[in-house]
Order: structure tokens, then C-alpha cells, then sequence
């Protein structure tokens, strides 16, 4: 019973481990997510039409933008509200993924 037992544990235990380790390999870039928001005015392609080109602009150029929306030197309109949802370390991560898209 105690084999049974045994096997029984180490086959869960190993199934666990493949799923998570299956889960950590599919997981998105960390901005991705954050970014799915901005292809609505920004386009799919950061080249939009009527808005600000993201594509092209490098990580600390999308954040220094960011930074002034947020702290709200650009007026209170959508891009601020967006910006001020962020956590310092999301604008980071948003700026990085952007900055990939060409």
C-alpha cells in the first residue's frame, strides 16, 4: 500500500512540476500585457493613425512620455489617466516591451 501510495505521490509531484514548468515557457513578455491597451489609439503596430508613432522610439524615450503624463504635465486627457494607473515599475516594463515594436 505504501509503494501504491508512493507512486501515486510521485506522479502527481512530477505532473505539477511539467505543467508549471509548461506555464513559465508560454508566459508573455512582461509589458505585453500591460501594452494590450494602447493598440487601440496607438495601433497593433505602434505606427497608429492621428497618435503619437510609438514605433521606433527607444525604452527610456516611451518613459520619460509616460513619466509626464502620469505626474500630470500634460494635461489630465486619457494618455494621463492611463499613465497614472501605472506603478513606476509597470511604466518600466510597458516602455520596454514598446520600444520592441517596429
Amino acid at each position: 500500500m505504501r509503494q501504491f501510495f508512493r507512486a501515486a505521490v510521485g506522479t502527481v509531484v512530477c505532473t505539477l512540476g511539467l505543467s508549471l514548468a509548461a506555464q513559465a515557457q508560454t508566459a508573455p513578455p512582461a509589458g505585453r500585457l500591460l501594452a494590450s491597451n494602447c493598440f487601440q489609439c496607438h495601433g497593433t503596430n505602434g505606427k497608429g493613425p492621428g497618435f503619437d508613432k510609438l514605433a521606433g522610439k527607444s525604452s527610456s524615450e516611451i518613459y520619460k512620455d509616460l513619466k509626464e503624463f502620469a505626474t500630470g504635465k500634460e494635461g489630465d486627457g486619457i494618455m494621463a489617466k492611463h499613465a497614472m494607473g501605472f506603478t513606476d515599475a509597470q511604466l518600466l516594463s510597458l516602455s520596454s516591451w514598446l520600444s520592441t515594436q517596429r
